[in-house]
């Protein structure tokens, strides 16, 4: 799954791209998970939660978008490195959302770890 980027709603007036966005990743998460709550699809469903974390950083909650991140980058999965790349985009909703939080920096600096250091 690609992370789909939309417009800030300040630039559009809209909030029904983020309503989407977020509907599409939820049943990413929900496809992809079996009955019991394992998970069938760990890369997709990690991504869809990088997804989420972006549309609530973007819509200025903090702790759901923690949360949704630090679920992301602790699951299971095989590919370490695309799940990096496509957490840059959660790391750039935080810094521009919640520039001001210690606990988001912390976050930010942590994905840039998993990065490499970039």
């Amino acid at each position: 799954m690609r992370l789909l980027t939309f417009p800030q709603p300040h630039q559009t007036g809209l909030r029904q791209p983020r309503v989407l966005v977020g509907q599409l990743a939820n049943e990413v998460i929900r496809s992809g998970t079996e009955f019991d709550g394992t998970d069938r699809s760990p890369m997709r469903i990690a991504e869809a939660r990088v997804t989420l974390g972006v549309v609530a950083a973007r819509e200025g909650d903090l702790d759901t978008a923690l949360a949704y991140g630090e679920r992301a980058v602790a699951g299971e999965r095989k590919s370490l490195p695309s799940l990096a790349m496509v957490s840059s985009g959660l790391g750039r909703a935080l810094q521009t959302n919640c520039k001001n939080s210690s606990a988001a920096q912390e976050f930010v600096a942590h994905l840039r770890e998993l990065r490499g250091g970039q």
